[in-house]
This record gives structure tokens, C-alpha cells and sequence, in this order.
């Protein structure tokens, strides 16, 4: 099968929608599948402030048909609600293609915390843009059920995966610093409720791993947290398994497939009870969740990390990809696809 997967989010973005996309293709791949992305490549960006390394595409109607159509795909799906999301979406309208979605980011709470816009008018407009789908793809029952109370219609499962290869316990970043380590990584920005850890009175060393909008203003006020930055590849899964205990402290994420690839690393997680964490932690012995995150925070320390990685083992990246391949196996589009514009190779697509 061949698939185009729309996304705004993209590299040299770091988060969890493009570690997600990204390993959804290699064991895809692996399945028989082929995925091409359609990303902000190749488009003019919007010229507004966002996070670093954040591109809001500008695309045109033409050069979304055309990358679409050399493609030829037998299925599309949109996994993002930005300009690009909205422009494939259109696409598909117009030629009465049917795709699915996938309800990854809290938008609604995340433009509400930056500019007061009610949460309320920012579900009205998701609702709208993801009831054209034959599938909404979600990652958890919890999420499942907050949206269907929120009058989302055709909801189905994509559960999330770990790359266990790459997150291991097997070589711990040296951090000279004072134990338990309490460690937070991703986008530091205002949605992430990092203040939430940040002002902890905590044994040990509060780390912070991540770039973002807040961090310089976070580091003026908690002098005593360290923020290390953003770290890929080996340097992150390294400094995640020099963890004592890895704190999420999000109220918004749908997921946080951060929470698995700490586990992987065999380090325990602490949440407050919330979507995301009740999914991923629940009741195991693998974190604590708990609405005082103090709390949280010590009880994990203590948990064992072998059973942290055991169950990370259990969480492939093949499971959830077949998810996804069989949420697309039903579309039967209503017509095939035809190149309008022949290109040599399948890199037209991304630009």
C-alpha cells in the first residue's frame, strides 16, 4: 500500500509527532507499507514568532495537488490540523477522496493558554475539520472518550510504540550531579506546565532537557535547575537513562510517547492523573501518578527500573504501525489517482 501522510510538523522539529511519523515509516516499511510524507518543505513560511526550528507553511493550491498526484497514493492521511492539514483536506474535498485524521496536539488548549481564545471555539473548528474523515485516529480509551463527550464521531485507535533499539539503560549519560536526578525533556514552552516541576522542593537535582520559548526565562527564575538543552539520538537516550526519575508534568498532551521511550530507558515516570499518563502508567509499577506531583516524584524514585524496561519491550513500533495500516485498509477511494505532473523519483513530494 502506499501512503501519504500530511503533517506540518516536521524536522528539524524535535517532539513527539515527528518521532512518531518518523518511526510509524520504518515499521511500515517493514510491513509491506510505503509512506511519503507531504511536509512544509518546499513551501514559504509564515512569517509569525513560534518555537525554534518551527516552520508554519505557506502552501499553494497547485503545489499541493501536484505533490499529491505524483505521489499516486492508494490512501491519505492528515496528521496534523495546520495549513497543510487544511490544504490537503480541501484537496480531498474537491475530489471527493476519502482520508483519515489523527487527533495528536491539544490545540485548543495550547492557543487558549497563548492568547484566550476559548477552548470551546477551538473544538468547535477541529470538530469541523475532522468530521470530514472517514477515520479519527486516537491514541488512547481515555482521549477516546473525552473527545466523543466533546461530539468527535468516528473514533478509532492508533496506540504508540517505543524504539527500543535506540532507548535502552545501556550506556547512562555521566552527570556529575547530586542524587535522585528528576529530569523533564521536550519543548520548554508555557502548554508543557514545567513551572508545575520546576518549583518542586525536591531532594537531588531538577534537569531540564529541551529548548523552547520559556527556557530562558525559566532558567533566570529556577537557578538551581539545570537545562541542558536539546539533545538527539544517542545524547538523549543517554541523558534519559542517567534519570532517577523522568517528571512529566503536562495537563494537555493526548499521549506523551516521551513516557515510553524514559521507560525504555528504564527510568520511572511521575505524572499527575491526566490523559496520557493514565494510559500509559495506570496502576503498573512503572511511575506514580498522583495530583500532588511531589508526591509522584518520591514514590518513583523507588520503583524498579528492570520492570520500567520490561514494559517498554512490550510497546513495538510494528504493533502500532499495524494499527495504522488497517485504520486505512477500509478507504476505498472513488477514484485513482493521476499524476498531472510526472517528476522523476518520489522526492517532489517533500520539496
Amino acid at each position: 500500500m502506499r501512503i501519504l501522510i500530511a503533517t506540518d510538523a516536521w524536522h528539524p522539529q524535535v517532539n513527539g509527532v515527528v518521532r512518531t511519523l518518523t518511526s510509524l515509516a520504518g515499521a511500515a516499511s517493514a510491513l509491506g507499507a510505503e509512506i511519503e510524507f507531504l511536509t512544509p518543505d518546499g513551501f514559504a513560511s509564515l512569517g509569525v514568532p513560534t518555537y525554534p526550528g518551527l516552520r508554519v507553511a505557506l502552501p499553494n493550491r497547485r503545489e499541493i495537488a501536484r505533490r499529491i498526484e505524483t505521489a499516486s497514493p492508494e490512501a491519505i492521511h492528515i496528521a496534523t490540523e495546520g495549513p497543510i492539514g487544511w490544504s490537503v483536506r480541501a484537496y480531498c474535498r474537491r475530489n471527493k477522496l476519502p482520508f483519515t485524521t489523527s487527533y495528536t496536539t491539544r490545540f485548543p488548549e495550547y492557543v487558549s493558554v497563548r492568547t484566550g481564545i476559548p477552548v470551546s471555539l477551538g473544538y468547535a473548528v477541529l470538530r469541523h475539520f475532522h468530521a470530514a474523515a472517514a477515520t479519527i485516529m486516537i491514541a488512547t480509551d481515555s482521549l477516546r472518550q473525552e473527545l466523543a463527550a466533546r461530539g468527535f464521531r468516528k473514533l478509532g485507535f492508533w496506540t504508540r510504540g517505543v524504539d527500543t533499539g535506540l532507548f535502552n539503560p545501556d550506556s547512562p549519560a555521566s552527570l556529575d550531579l547530586p542524587r535522585p536526578i528528576f529530569m523533564t525533556m521536550g519543548r520548554v514552552a508555557v502548554e508543557k506546565n514545567l513551572e508545575a516541576f520546576l518549583s518542586l522542593d525536591l531532594p537531588g537535582t531538577k534537569v531540564v532537557v529541551g529548548d523552547g520559548p520559556q527556557k530562558a526565562s525559566l532558567a533566570h527564575k529556577y537557578p538551581e535547575v539545570k537545562f541542558l538543552g536539546e539533545k538527539k539520538g544517542q545524547d538523549l537516550t543517554s541523558h534519559l537513562a542517567a534519570a532517577d526519575v523522568f517528571v512529566f508534568p503536562s495537563l494537555t498532551d493526548t499521549f506523551g510517547v516521551v513516557q515510553l521511550e524514559a521507560l525504555a530507558c528504564g527510568t520511572p515516570v511521575a505524572a499527575f492523573p491526566v490523559t496520557g499518563p493514565l494510559d500509559v502508567i495506570a496502576d503498573q509499577p512503572i511511575g506514580a501518578l498522583d495530583s500532588d506531583l511531589r508526591s509522584a516524584c518520591l514514590r518513583a524514585a523507588g520503583m524498579s527500573r528492570e520492570a520500567c524496561r520490561n514494559f517498554a519491550l512490550e510497546r513495538s513500533w510494528e504493533n502500532s504501525a499495524r494499527q495504522f495500516i488497517g485504520n486505512l485498509t477500509a478507504l476505498q477511494p472513488s477514484r485513482s489517482l493521476q499524476p498531472a505532473l510526472r517528476v522523476a523519483g518520489r522526492s517532489a513530494v517533500q520539496g
